[in-house]
């Protein structure tokens, strides 16, 4: 069993079921608090070597993440496979990883 059905089989096992628009929200909140360490560790940027964040955070963010993958029926692996896919081909046409806009 992968990741992603151990969160489905969490979710659905302790009736967390939701929208997957709320799903969505709940992954920005947890992405915000992601952010929220890194501002204070580094005192807002004053410190960036001092950068730093939560490892639960880190998890709450992807079990977000996997449950909204479950939620459309979207396989994260077979997601993550063509991202790096995309940006391999990037990486080969123009030398940078990043799209550019």
């Amino acid at each position: 069993m992968d990741e992603q059905e151990r969160v489905a089989e969490f979710v659905a096992g302790n009736d967390l079921d939701c929208p997957p628009a709320y799903r969505l929200l709940d992954l920005a909140a947890e992405v915000g608090e992601l952010a929220a360490d890194a501002n204070t560790a580094t005192g807002y940027g004053a410190d960036p070597a001092a950068f730093d964040v939560s490892r639960d955070e880190l998890g709450d963010a992807l079990f977000a993440l996997l449950a909204l993958c479950s939620d459309l029926d979207v396989d994260a692996g077979a997601a993550l496979e063509e991202s790096l896919a995309k940006y391999e081909r990037r990486l080969d046409s123009t030398g940078a990883a990043g799209s550019g806009e």
